[in-house]
């Protein structure tokens, strides 16, 4: 049996922040957040057989896997410069994992759905361009399911678990803090400092006590304010259910285009 893997949560930044001019200088919180994305591949002790990749820029009625062995690249931004609609990260599919994956999903009593025709959303191909640029081990995607209720996201990443001890690498990828109306805001940097460390304390408690809060994670200081529409915080909830018994570290704590972020790592 391979080692158990670890489960990561982390900020993927911007649109394709790390490989174009976005007009923002910013580079020692580029820096710290790339320097960081490239660290993620030595998390785990060794190699993974594959990764699954919840992103927050994908949901749908039902719990969805890609299941394409070679996944097109999916651009899901808008009015950047044209190189940023030309980057690559052809990274392999996994249709044994896609269905792996709808299985242990189904019998805790989720209906799931496949998506063939999907690509690798912004979510995932930005931040793992850094860590993995060779693009050598097959990913899976899987979507949030609409509704975005927390205790349905744990939940799912409870059903999630037995695939770290079968050599699968579970990452969610979204923002601690999402507001864009907010971002160029002076007054949003108090938001996000306020929220993420109220997150930082959440994410890294007893797993009863973290669990609980994260289901009523609206009832924290400014919640609605960091995140008006909470599905970049939903990947969240299905790492920490992946991660189970597992209490959880704050890997990464820095600003990024003067707002405060951080990634969480459990196992």
């Amino acid at each position: 049996m391979p080692d158990r893997m670890p489960v990561v949560f982390l900020p993927h930044g911007g649109g394709p922040w790390p490989f174009v001019d976005l007009g923002f200088d910013d580079k020692p919180g580029f820096d710290a957040l790339s320097g960081y994305l490239r660290s993620v591949r030595a998390v785990p002790k060794t190699g993974p057989k594959a990764l699954l990749v919840i992103s927050a820029h994908w949901e749908e009625p039902l719990p969805t896997v890609m299941t394409a062995e070679r996944p097109p690249m999916l651009y899901d931004y808008y009015g950047f410069p044209p190189e940023s609609y030309a980057l690559t990260w052809p990274a392999p599919g996994h249709p044994k994992l896609a269905e792996r994956v709808r299985q242990l999903l189904g019998a805790a009593g989720f209906q799931t759905a496949a998506d063939p025709q999907r690509g690798y959303d912004h979510g995932t191909f930005v931040p793992l361009k850094l860590t993995y640029p060779e693009a050598d081990v097959p990913v899976v995607q899987l979507s949030l399911k609409q509704g975005l209720d927390p205790q349905e996201h744990l939940a799912m990443g409870r059903a999630l678990a037995p695939l770290r001890d079968e050599g699968v690498f579970i990452i969610g990828s979204g923002m601690t803090f999402h507001n864009l109306r907010a971002f160029m805001d002076p007054r949003s940097r108090g938001i996000a400092e306020q929220f993420d460390a109220w997150l930082r304390e959440s994410a890294t408690l007893e797993p009863k006590e973290r669990d609980g809060r994260l289901i009523h994670w609206e009832e924290a200081p400014v919640a609605r304010l960091a995140h008006p529409r909470e599905e970049h915080l939903l990947p969240l909830m299905v790492i920490a259910g992946a991660a189970g018994s597992d209490r959880g570290t704050t890997a990464y704590n820095a600003t990024f285009m003067g707002l405060r972020l951080s990634a969480y790592h459990f196992g």
